[in-house]
């Protein structure tokens, strides 16, 4: 298994003739130069995906952490970095590493795009205690692209790395000596888009008076972006993960559908479809986990003499083969071509959007209107959940309607400003206040048959009695949240 850290840092270019700052003036203590050589082999597909999506997969010998790494955007200056032994595989990457890029190579092959070796001369700064602040390396590098033709190039960087006690202020300060120096921030992220020339795909920038539709594209390339960041931590099995790519997915779909006016609606909804059953697939790994947490929160509250039995054991007999399947369903629908085909749409619609007449509009004309459309969407499903006896189902209903009216201002947003974001904070909460209570429908049946087994099942139903009140207190709650959210406006 591959083991993971947080690496956060900058890169500066260098001057030939450039002199590193007195390094000691910073922290107060800076330990080196220790010199290194390094030489690394990257790999991509031929049409460079993985570079155009921030992500670098390299088999690497020399210093202290040789082996191969996989270096996964983390947002910011951070990026997560993987690594797995050296092994003896040299020209192919281990199946760790690769099985997790496969929302951007989707069947392509992974092969040698690059060798680069370093000369490289390593500084620690630390404070009086002798915690490391951060890493400063001066390289020396010659790259040489490989495949049908090859070209060669060398270059000076500096690289600034924060270290497990630094700060972001740290990253600064060092930046500031850097520039007095002569040494500026580099125009390339990393090592490999500098020698083929290849940068990160960032999507379009809106400017001052952005169209309709460039709000709305700006937003999906967003999505896109969070899908595909998710993708591995998904199948690596990381705490929250699920429900974040979901998130992503339902973000993209809702606002497909809010916007359809905009990009033509006609043209996207088997993509939405796909989207939804994207979003369902995951769903069950993400429900599972919300009721075990639930039911442990909840558990871990009550006074100890109520708890009767190996309840917590009890629960986790239930949760983990459960679990178990649902992952293991969740990553075989990544690796289907189902998904594949899904994520090509995606890039596709990116690429030539289908866009209407209408997309050519001011934003702050155009996306008034469609988001009310969402908000009056919202009314009638609470007007009738409040009418309706029996209202489970039609609080659900209005839950998915206040979610969509949250992601169309979230959309919005960066074009209509303040009232937007108030309107889309409101939003979210009548869909959280929802949200529990559909989660309270949906933890009932499960804490009943919890309940029916030969043991004890004296705590599952206090459990269950918490969450009938649980139900009829948010119930209680919606009109004054409506209300208030009634009050916003774009």
């Amino acid at each position: 298994m591959a083991t993971s850290v947080t690496e956060t840092e900058r890169k500066y270019e260098a001057p030939s003739d450039a002199s590193l700052p007195d390094l000691t003036g910073i922290t107060g203590v800076a330990t080196g130069p220790e010199e290194f050589d390094l030489e690394a082999t990257y790999f991509d597909t031929d049409d460079y995906r993985l570079a155009r999506a921030g992500v670098t997969l390299r088999r690497r010998v020399g210093g202290s952490d040789e082996g191969w790494h996989l270096k996964l955007p983390a947002g910011g200056d951070s990026r997560q970095e993987l690594r797995v032994p050296l092994g003896k595989a040299v020209k192919k990457p281990p199946k760790d590493l690769s099985s997790l890029v496969r929302a951007h190579t989707r069947g392509q092959g992974l092969t040698p795009v690059a060798e680069i070796r370093t000369n490289r001369r390593r500084w620690q700064l630390t404070n009086g205690d002798g915690e490391m602040l951060a890493e400063v390396v001066d390289d020396v590098v010659t790259a040489q692209t490989m495949g049908s033709s090859t070209t060669t190039t060398s270059w000076r960087e500096i690289e600034v790395e924060l270290g497990e006690s630094g700060d972001h202020k740290l990253l600064d300060t060092v930046e500031r000596h850097l520039g007095d120096a002569g040494i500026v921030p580099s125009s390339s992220k990393s090592k490999l888009s500098q020698v083929i020339g290849v940068k990160r795909d960032s999507g379009p920038t809106l400017g001052k008076k952005p169209t309709a539709g460039d709000v709305v594209l700006a937003y999906l390339y967003e999505q896109r972006a969070a899908l595909q960041n998710q993708d591995p931590r998904v199948r690596r099995d990381e705490h929250d993960a699920v429900h974040q790519m979901r998130v992503a997915t339902r973000r993209m779909r809702s606002a497909l559908q809010a916007y359809g006016k905009i990009v033509d609606r006609d043209q996207t909804r088997a993509l939405t479809d796909e989207l939804k059953w994207l979003a369902t697939v995951l769903g069950t790994a993400r429900d599972l986990e919300v009721l075990r947490t639930r039911f442990t929160d909840a558990l871990h509250a009550l006074p100890p003499e109520v708890v009767l039995g190996d309840v917590a054991a009890r629960m986790t007999r239930y949760f983990a083969p459960l679990e178990a399947k649902a992952h293991k369903d969740s990553v075989a629908a990544l690796d289907s071509e189902r998904y594949f085909a899904l994520l090509n749409t995606i890039d596709t619609l990116l690429a030539t959007p289908p866009f209407t007449p209408l997309a050519e509009g001011k934003a702050k004309d155009v996306l008034p209107r469609l988001v009310e459309k969402a908000r009056h969407r919202l009314d009638t499903r609470v007007e009738t959940a409040l009418a309706t006896k029996n209202n489970d189902e039609p609080l659900h209903e209005a839950r998915k309607a206040a979610k969509r009216l949250r992601y169309s201002a979230e959309v919005a947003e960066p074009a209509l400003g303040k009232h937007a974001k108030s309107l889309r904070k409101k939003a979210k909460d009548v869909q959280t206040l929802l949200g529990d209570h559909q989660d309270s429908v949906v933890a009932r049946p499960v804490l009943l048959e919890l309940g029916r087994g030969d043991e004890n099942g004296f705590t599952f139903g206090l459990l269950y009695g918490q969450e009938v009140e649980l139900a009829h207190k948010t119930e209680a709650a919606l009109p004054g949240l409506w209300h208030k959210l009634s009050k916003e406006h774009l």
